[in-house]
């Protein structure tokens, strides 16, 4: 008998505040969340007031869930709402920084880490 994964890893819900809509995200975010991470973005942009994505409680970020933070800031950008990042923890903004998105989220520490080496002189 061969085990089968039952246990959630990860998670994406929406808590609808008066004034916002929280986007809970802990756990593992990935490809497999993706059904849940299209019915927040849904739900969220049909509300109409400021977006928060709350990342802290993330352990894990794959390139997938970066596109989801990317196209949730664009979406809402286009649609005229107010998206922000509350609190990520470096799994995810070692992952934003590495692909190049980390300053779309103001407020954000961007380490900036030069990609290339400084050339030191050959000895001669």
């Amino acid at each position: 008998m061969t085990p089968s994964k039952t246990t959630t890893t990860g998670g994406i819900t929406l808590l609808e505040q008066p004034d916002s809509s929280v986007v809970d995200m802990w756990g593992e975010i990935d490809v497999a969340l993706r059904s849940e991470a299209s019915a927040a973005l849904a739900n969220a942009l049909d509300r109409d007031v400021p977006v928060v994505i709350d990342t802290s409680k993330v352990t894990f970020m794959d390139s997938t869930g970066i596109a989801f933070l990317v196209q949730f800031y664009t979406i809402g950008s286009e649609e005229g709402l107010q998206v922000s990042l509350r609190n990520p923890p470096t799994v995810v903004t070692d992952v934003l920084e590495m692909l190049g998105v980390i300053d779309i989220f103001p407020g954000l520490p961007a380490h900036h880490v030069e990609h290339d080496e400084p050339r030191h002189p050959t000895a001669v």
